[in-house]
């Protein structure tokens, strides 16, 4: 095994925050000296059946652990899920029925296994315990917080100032994930920035010299808590998110995966590097380089991470293949896969209408700004008119350098 300082050094690649350090340190001692693996805790409550890229950079970190020869628990929340995790929300979320849970479960896992390691991993569901609590576990469990430790949460504070309801059922969840902590004996929990209060909940439980044992389970040494940073969308400014439309799915067609990647600002480039990649920290300083004395070469930059990230899902032959794809695109002799497609509307006057008809920009002002600016093309020419009308036969309109859409006539 690995030495533990070495271990420390690769494992902390890409991460936030680690509570605590030193004793993730110990733990990783303890495991070379005994050969015991640690066990790495992730939970999840698949509310949704597919997984973008956003989720894998904790599960990357899982692979990493496993890689290291220690042991990855995934707790499917089948549970936990039907409650609903209050985390970064501003209102309650709906609650999904347990049916429609253990269905998103099975796609969930399917997509979870093409980057983690089936082989190391123990699967649990969290109601085989919560499935048997009885009522006056649950009150013993609610005993352990208070509701002023509860409104220490951002998003609880947020919400109870704002005026917006928060239901009793949400103050469980922190306790419920914490719970599973314990009946997992986790060493190391992983998750994102947001889960920080959650998992800070299973360190508590885990060491409460009385809760323990009325689950049956004996008092733990407190689990070392590992946050990732969240990953923002190809947008570049609010997490990767199916519902803002800003995501890469790690099943999207290789084209469209590398003509999303290839499309993400230059400000996160680096950024997706470091925690989508096994790219040595090195060569993402040298990258740095090369764009800091010739800017350009952010596109070759992109390129690669495109190219990686397509090969990581799809291999290699895929990976070339929409490279060649996506430079035919840049020539304007192919559009990508994934173009919308819209039936011309005879309300639209002109250029401006379409524009702002299609999404490409949010207003008619903004649409005569894109057009004055030369981003606008019909057909691979340039629009220069504000005032254009729009071709009677079926054409391809182009707003800025990589936005797309079919337009039937």
């Amino acid at each position: 095994m690995i030495p533990a300082r070495e271990q420390l050094d690769l494992l902390k690649r890409g991460v936030l925050e680690l509570i605590d350090e030193k004793e993730l340190l110990a733990k990783l001692e303890r495991s070379v000296a005994t050969g015991v693996p640690l066990r790495i805790k992730l939970g999840v409550d698949p509310t949704a059946p597919d997984i973008h890229l956003g989720f894998t950079v904790v599960m990357r970190k899982l692979r990493q652990f496993q890689d290291l020869g220690h042991q990855v628990v995934l707790i499917v929340g089948d549970y936990t899920a039907t409650v609903g995790d209050p985390s970064g929300k501003n209102k309650t979320r709906p609650r999904l029925s347990h049916a429609q849970v253990l269905a998103n479960a099975g796609t969930y896992k399917e997509q979870f296994f093409r980057i983690v390691d089936r082989d190391k991993t123990e699967i649990v569901y969290n109601g085989e315990w919560f499935g048997k609590t009885t009522f006056s576990q649950t009150t013993e469990l609610m005993s352990r917080i208070t509701v002023a430790q509860m409104l220490e949460r951002e998003d609880f504070q947020n919400r109870h100032a704002a005026g917006n309801p928060i239901s009793l059922h949400e103050f469980l969840y922190p306790l419920m994930q914490g719970l599973d902590s314990v009946m997992v004996r986790a060493d190391v929990e992983l998750g994102g920035t947001d889960q920080k209060f959650n998992v800070l909940r299973g360190r508590e439980l885990q060491r409460d010299p009385d809760l323990p044992g009325i689950f049956g389970m004996p008092v733990q040494e407190p689990q070392v808590g590992l946050f990732m940073p969240i990953l923002l969308g190809t947008c570049g400014r609010e997490k990767m998110s199916k519902s803002l439309g800003n995501y890469v799915g790690i099943t999207e067609p290789p084209q469209v995966m590398y003509h999303k990647v290839y499309s993400i600002p230059d400000s996160q480039v680096e950024n997706w590097t470091t925690l989508l990649t096994d790219l040595p920290l090195t060569e993402i300083a040298d990258w740095k380089d090369r764009v800091a004395l010739h800017g350009p070469a952010i596109n070759s930059w992109k390129g690669w991470l495109a190219s990686e990230i397509v090969r990581q899902y799809h291999g290699e032959a895929a990976a070339l293949e929409a490279a060649t794809l996506e430079s035919a695109v840049h020539r304007g002799d192919a559009l990508p896969e994934d173009t919308p497609e819209m039936a011309r509307d005879p309300a639209w006057t002109g250029i401006l209408d379409l524009l702002v008809a299609v999404g490409a920009v949010p207003s008619r002002g903004e649409a005569k700004k894109l057009v004055q600016n030369g981003g606008v093309q019909v057909d691979g020419e340039k629009v220069a008119d504000i005032a254009a009308a729009l071709p009677a036969r079926a054409f391809v309109l182009k707003a800025g350098k990589r936005k797309f859409w079919k337009i039937r006539s």
